[in-house]
């Protein structure tokens, strides 16, 4: 069984994620962290039980106006507000009783957060970029049947495959925007640029080999030469980043789900989606 002789049905569960991820953008939105969008972040623990969620919610209400309450471990809690002054900051730690000791407090102002969330966008508008002049320039010796530039346009066609189903599943389980999480959706760049230019270097060996067949058949047996190799990679950094999920603390959840999904989408397109894309330049040459 050819792998190509699926292109046709995985590029359409590409083309219904791509939506779904889109249409879960558009409904639900993207929920920015304090750092994007400024706000005050209050982290500490509980010396004896913790009160119920429901009664730290009324505490904080009364001190600094509604807030957001995660409860953290057995005793741990994270308060999400607007950003507070110190005077606020001190109301809402004696708020929330004596057995309450603070561990962690960090405030943004809005426009910090503003000037965080343009300069996020323009890294990665940049690393996108550049990650196109790259395989063009990698592949410049390459003309016939797909110019150089063809196989940066098709990276940069999986890149935005690879990150928006991430930023989809962000915004389905309403996991907010951090500095964290973009760290991982640029990480989820490098590597998913790893992945499709080690299909498409053995694409360019076997054709500056002259092998035998036509372009199809030499892509078909690229992708045979490095199917193992790819899916075992991104196997085994996937296993490490689900304990990672699952034993790595609240911190880290976030941090890790992204990355799970984005290797996932990276190993999926670089051989289903980016081999498909080849060809349809081709035929179009």
């Amino acid at each position: 069984m050819k792998i190509l002789s699926f292109r046709y049905v995985t590029s359409g569960i590409s083309a219904l994620l791509i939506a779904g991820s889109l249409a879960a953008v558009a409904v639900y939105g993207l929920s920015f962290g304090i750092e994007f969008q400024g706000g005050s972040i209050l982290e500490g623990t509980f010396a004896l039980d913790r009160p119920q969620v429901a009664e730290l919610s009324v505490a904080a209400k009364g001190a600094v106006g509604p807030s957001v309450i995660q409860p953290l471990g057995e005793r741990g809690v994270i308060l999400r507000t607007r950003f507070l002054t110190e005077d606020e900051h001190q109301q809402l730690v004696l708020a929330l009783g004596s057995s309450f000791s603070e561990s962690r407090f960090e405030s943004v102002g809005p426009v910090v957060g503003e000037e965080l969330k343009t300069k996020s966008l323009w890294m990665a508008l940049a690393a996108f970029l550049a990650v196109v002049g790259y395989v063009a320039f990698a592949f410049r010796r390459l003309a016939e049947p797909v110019a150089s530039w063809q196989y940066g346009l098709v990276t940069l066609l999986v890149l935005f495959h690879d990150v928006l189903l991430p930023i989809g599943l962000v915004a389905v389980t309403r996991h907010q925007v951090t500095i964290p999480v973009v760290v991982a959706l640029l990480t989820v760049l490098g590597y998913s640029v790893n992945d499709t230019v080690v299909v498409f270097d053995r694409i360019r060996e076997n054709l500056l080999r002259q092998g035998k067949g036509g372009f199809t058949e030499v892509v078909e047996r690229s992708l045979r030469q490095t199917l193992a190799r790819s899916f075992a990679t991104s196997f085994t950094t996937i296993l490490v980043l689900l304990a990672l999920y699952f034993l790595g603390g609240e911190s880290l959840r976030d941090f890790s789900l992204v990355l799970v999904a984005g290797i996932a989408a990276g190993a999926y397109s670089s051989v289903f989606l980016a081999p498909t894309f080849l060809l349809w330049f081709a035929k179009r040459s």
